[in-house]
């Protein structure tokens, strides 16, 4: 679990920097790479909502 809220946070950070680049500096392709961070941050999420399932089941 500990290992997947890394993952999780550390692709949140990339997340608000490209969002950053694309919205302060007009980087096209910042923001593209922000939807890609927000599309693996879903992925992350829906793991993320599994392993609290089966944790509080425990």
């Amino acid at each position: 679990m500990q290992e997947l809220l890394g993952k999780i946070k550390a692709e949140i950070e990339t997340f608000n920097q490209e969002v950053e680049l694309n919205i302060e500096k007009g980087n096209k392709a910042a923001g593209t790479r922000a939807r890609k961070s927000a599309l693996e941050l879903s992925k992350l999420f829906k793991d993320f909502r599994k392993l609290s399932v089966e944790e509080s089941k425990k």
